[in-house]
């Protein structure tokens, strides 16, 4: 039987009698299914605690910015927050997965996974780099740690397309850094533990070639 591999959605507010609705890029799924799994998209509503036993590997995708009171800090002002339910429902989710099965997350995610194990996000990278080298779909390169699960797949090189202005900044307990861009961003973590965690902060699902 392929893989069931739930991916996580952000929630946007609609301005009119329709209220507010779940939103994930359609690409997520599509290399899911290209990769031989079953991508399910999991709604804030969904009893997670029942279906985390279900999953045979969870993705986080990207998103807006995660609420700083959750690493002890105050809102930057160029932060856009997502609605809280998303991380609660991450959480939760994260919580009940067996232990064995394997979590993959990609920009939010990578922050999410550190936010989740007690570390912190550098709010707004240009205050640190004086630039905006990594929004808008920049194709930049990373190094690699080639002993890492990471570098077991692309070795100590790879491209991608960046589309975030914040980053993880004090990494949190259970995880490594095994990527960076140039100028230091950490770009790559994985867990350290039994279970295969990786995070990247680039977007795989756009530059799948």
């Amino acid at each position: 039987m392929k893989p069931i591999i739930g991916i996580t959605c952000d929630i946007y507010p609609v301005g009119d009698d329709r209220g507010p609705e779940y939103r994930l890029k359609v690409n997520y799924c599509e290399m899911v299914a290209e990769a031989g799994g079953i991508p399910v998209i999991i709604p804030t509503v969904a009893d997670v605690e029942e279906l985390a036993s279900m999953l045979d590997g969870v993705l986080i995708p990207g998103g807006r910015d995660i609420d700083p009171a959750r690493f002890g800090q105050e809102k930057h002002p160029a932060a856009d927050l997502q609605n809280p339910a998303r991380f609660e429902t991450e959480a939760s989710l994260y919580e009940n997965l067996p232990k064995d099965a394997p979590v993959f997350g990609i920009c939010y995610g990578a922050q999410f996974l550190n936010v989740a194990g007690g570390g912190t996000i550098n709010q707004h990278i240009p205050d640190h780099l004086v630039n905006h080298d990594h929004e808008g779909g920049t194709l930049q390169g990373y190094s690699v740690d080639r002993d890492s699960r990471l570098g077991a797949i692309v070795v100590d090189h790879l491209e991608g397309k960046s589309f975030h202005h914040q980053a993880i900044d004090q990494v949190a307990d259970g995880l490594k850094v095994v990527a960076r861009h140039d100028d230091g961003t950490i770009e790559a973590v994985e867990g350290d533990g039994p279970r295969w965690m990786i995070g990247v902060q680039w977007h795989p699902e756009r530059t799948p070639d």
